[in-house]
């Protein structure tokens, strides 16, 4: 394994999860979240999350790709990604099992 490598994804995930991920984005990339429609009037309510989760895991994914430089790696991460975010949003498991399976993805590209 390439501890180095590794450690990189680590930190671009911390940053990508955690930094990079705003409030508004953390709870609107949840189908589950509804959206107050008094803060949007006169607009009628959308559906917003698709897009959201999309931006978010494509932010992950970036992130994995500007660090390997690898495509395939930024794109496999990016469609990981979106999964393990729906899953966790719709109850089916929670925050600790979402970040081991993110973690465990940086194992893996840093194994391959």
């Amino acid at each position: 394994m390439n501890l180095n490598l590794f450690f990189k994804l680590i930190i671009g995930h911390a940053f990508s999860d955690f930094v990079f991920q705003s409030d508004w984005m953390a709870k609107t990339k949840n189908p589950n979240f509804r959206i107050d429609p008094r803060l949007i009037e006169p607009q009628k309510p959308q559906i917003v999350w698709p897009y959201v989760l999309i931006a978010h895991a494509l932010v992950n994914g970036g992130i994995v790709y500007l660090i390997t430089g690898n495509v395939w790696l930024g794109f496999f991460e990016t469609v990981i990604h979106w999964i393990v975010d729906f899953g966790k949003c719709k109850n089916w498991y929670g925050f600790h099992i979402d970040q081991m399976i993110h973690i465990l993805c940086k194992l893996i590209w840093s194994l391959l």
